[in-house]
């Protein structure tokens, strides 16, 4: 089967999943996913699973890429702020989704990668910066929405304060990587929110600092 009939496959299972965005299924579609894969994994590119990449990193399985960007309700005036850029993959499909994106990768070398691969595609609204994710990104905050690609055991503070008001934010909470939530947090007012629990995920640990 070729990549174009392995992508059809791809959303016609993330519908039967309950994707049912039809913006987001447009999204995944036109997001080229074998350019975000190590070479040797190009074949596979749009299975639904998760894949490695260097610095024992993964890009997340497809059905977790497109559940995260439903659940941010994005608009296409919002500005996004992505936490673990990872290869790029789930940035372009957010860039497809709003106005500009802004990622952060505390990795120098998948930073630099990402960067490259999104600049290829053409992808002028979304933007890649290495450095500390937990920090978000004050100098281009406040952001109508957060997609948070780490799993933590509480929401980092600098990423409540830089979500706007109305604006919704996407994590995985839990305490170990097997009892993780994904949780949408929508910031109702200065002090006041409302959590939404999406279902159980399993992602690498949100750290702070660079390497």
């Amino acid at each position: 089967m070729d990549l174009q009939s392995q992508c059809e496959a791809m959303l016609a299972q993330l519908s039967e999943r309950g994707i049912d965005d039809p913006k987001v299924l447009a999204a995944m579609k036109q997001v080229p996913r074998e350019a975000f894969v190590l070479e040797e994994f190009r074949a596979d590119a749009y299975r639904d699973s998760a894949l490695p990449l260097t610095h024992q990193q993964t890009i997340s399985q497809p059905f977790i890429v497109a559940l995260m960007a439903q659940a941010l309700e994005l608009k296409p005036s919002d500005r996004t702020l992505e936490i673990g850029a990872g290869s790029g993959y789930a940035a372009a499909v957010l860039g497809r989704l709003c106005q500009e994106v802004f990622t952060v990768e505390r990795v120098g070398d998948l930073a630099i990668s990402a960067a490259e691969t999104i600049r290829k595609l053409g992808m002028a609204n979304v933007h890649v910066r290495f450095g500390d994710g937990t920090k978000g990104w004050p100098a281009e905050a406040p952001f109508d929405a957060i997609s948070v690609a780490a799993g933590g055991t509480r929401v980092p503070n600098a990423l409540v304060d830089q979500l706007a008001i109305g604006g919704r934010l996407v994590i995985p909470l839990g305490r170990a990587a097997d009892s993780q939530k994904l949780v949408r947090i929508r910031k109702l007012a200065k002090d006041r929110y409302k959590e939404d629990d999406l279902g159980a995920v399993r992602f690498v640990p949100l750290l702070p600092d660079t390497d």
